[in-house]
């Protein structure tokens, strides 16, 4: 599943625009365009893959939870979090439906119109390759912000506008 992004100019800060073909895939997306805003030239090999996973109880929270999470591993571990591979799972019930595989229908028949689907949990489990700092010329993204976030399913794609606060 893939997922395609582009910076976007935001007064004194930088936005991704994203479209994957699922929910992983436009988180990912976002995740890399995280990067590219960052760093111009990635290296194509090197560093270690780590992994991140999160809960949240909706899209928008999960995406800037994750996000946040990236920026946080940037400083500890002194890396540049890139090719991100990220799967979302919604919890419903005590039950799992992977949102990202080839059925995304709802568990147990539920629509948009249940009560229970409006009280779903999302998980996220990711991994990205960790670039060593010292190995780019990177530039500082401070964090992610809330503002003008969207993350919505749109014609039979996923879209996600986020913007970082440089």
């Amino acid at each position: 599943m893939t997922g395609e992004f582009a910076l976007r100019e935001h007064t004194a800060d930088v936005a991704v625009e994203a479209t994957g073909e699922s929910m992983g895939a436009v988180f990912a997306a976002v995740a890399d365009g995280l990067a590219a805003a960052q760093c111009d030239d990635v290296p194509p090999t090197g560093g270690t893959r780590f992994p991140v996973e999160r809960e949240a109880e909706d899209l928008d929270g999960l995406l800037y939870d994750y996000l946040g999470r990236l920026i946080y591993e940037r400083d500890v571990r002194g890396v540049l979090p890139v090719d991100n591979d990220v799967t979302i799972t919604r919890l419903v019930d005590d039950s799992d439906a992977d949102v990202d595989g080839v059925d995304d229908s709802d568990p147990g028949g539920m629509d948009a119109g249940d009560t229970a689907h409006e009280e779903a949990r999302y998980r996220l489990a990711a991994s990205a390759r960790g670039v060593d700092l010292a190995d780019v010329d990177a530039r500082e993204v401070k964090a992610v912000t809330f503002s003008q976030m969207v993350v919505e399913e749109r014609d039979d794609e996923w879209y996600a506008y986020v913007v970082f606060d440089v």
